[in-house]
């Protein structure tokens, strides 16, 4: 008799994968924005840079809501292998961003401490991105599992593998993060970031020859994947396009007139990087160890979380899209989550001093 049951792991591998890269795509590029942020040139330069990406920075992240339920839901025991694994960066990459969000609100409320609140956000932000970057080194490299339970110790995932990924992540956002600023300001800050951009890509084509030697060299059957004869003509395609786009990101963003290809080629590389984990590790979610369809939960769990994503799934493309084209185009001084914050303070200030006797300590 035909089993008729279908399966869903396919799909719950996309929409996984599809949710993990959108969040390092969209989170990646504001983290950025935060890593370059203490070196901007002046405090009217760094409230540009805030209001770029005030109005989709906290959204960028659902996608990674997203991927924790679906690596959750529909493969529970990747989950309750890869977590306790990497509980440490892990949680220091979810406090670091609560920090980053914190700081981003009471820059504008608490003025007195201004300074305080920009250090915060700067490395709040690249906590958390060094704390991603060791999450991906550790998941490259595999863990000790025995009788489908981590076993190993908690700090495993701290190997110099691990905490150079964590510092090329650095430069992979800072990357974005030049990109997009290349998109939303113009002038000296744009020509400031065009700067910042090809140091930050010097970085990065670094981290990708050293990861890319580094990792066949620690597992024989990437090794294989990657330089048997017989996938060689298919896969060879992968390093050569990504070098080709390091070389046209180079030169766009050496070119005043070249405002999107930054950005653009930016999200090209590491779209290919990701393909390339993937390449290497296929069909492994938890690395050398379960496939896809040993991890994954059963079929009636699936189903039922596939038609709820159904309705879920298109109200997130709709809103995200709707809030960058709503905000589209270059930020100014005057324009902005700064200003608007601001401005209603002194109203309500001005509201204040209308009733009699209010804040009279103040006034005396």
């Amino acid at each position: 008799m035909t089993d008729l049951t279908p399966d869903l792991v396919p799909l719950w591998t996309l929409l996984l994968a599809l949710g993990i890269l959108l969040y390092v795509l969209l989170d990646g590029f504001d983290l950025g924005v935060g890593i370059l942020y203490c070196f901007a040139p002046d405090a009217a330069s760094r409230t540009l840079l805030m209001n770029s990406i005030a109005p989709v920075w906290d959204g960028n992240e659902t996608w990674l809501v997203l991927a924790g339920l679906a690596l959750m839901a529909a493969f529970p025991l990747a989950f309750a292998i890869l977590l306790p694994a990497m509980y440490f960066p892990i949680i220091v990459m979810l406090l670091a961003l609560v920090f980053r969000g914190v700081a981003f609100e009471f820059r504008y409320k608490d003025a007195a401490h201004r300074t305080f609140w920009d250090y915060a956000f700067c490395y709040g932000s690249a906590v958390a991105t060094f704390a991603q970057g060791i999450v991906i080194g550790a998941y490259i490299q595999g863990f000790k599992i025995n009788s489908r339970q981590f076993v190993g110790s908690s700090f495993d995932c701290f190997t110099l593998f691990s905490l150079f990924t964590g510092i090329a992540l650095l430069f992979g956002y800072g990357l974005l993060g030049t990109g997009w600023l290349i998109l939303k300001t113009e002038g000296t800050l744009q020509d400031w970031a065009r700067h910042l951009g090809r140091r930050c890509l010097v970085g990065v084509a670094i981290a990708l020859v050293v990861v890319s030697l580094w990792t066949p060299a620690t597992d024989a059957a990437i090794a294989r994947r990657w330089f048997s004869w017989s996938d060689l003509p298919l896969l060879a395609p992968i390093p050569v396009m990504t070098a080709l786009l390091v070389i046209w990101e180079w030169r766009s963003l050496g070119k005043r007139s070249s405002e999107i290809a930054p950005f653009v080629t930016a999200v090209g590389i590491f779209a290919l990087s990701y393909a390339g984990i993937v390449i290497s590790l296929w069909p492994m979610i938890v690395p050398h160890r379960y496939s896809l369809w040993e991890a994954a939960s059963s079929t009636s769990t699936q189903v039922f979380l596939v038609v709820g994503t159904a309705f879920l799934l298109p109200i997130i493309f709709m809103y995200t899209a709707w809030s960058y084209w709503v905000f589209r185009g270059k930020v100014r001084g005057e324009i902005g989550y700064s200003v608007s914050v601001l401005n209603d303070v002194a109203a309500r200030n001005h509201r204040t001093n209308l009733v009699p006797g209010a804040c009279s300590d103040e006034r005396e």
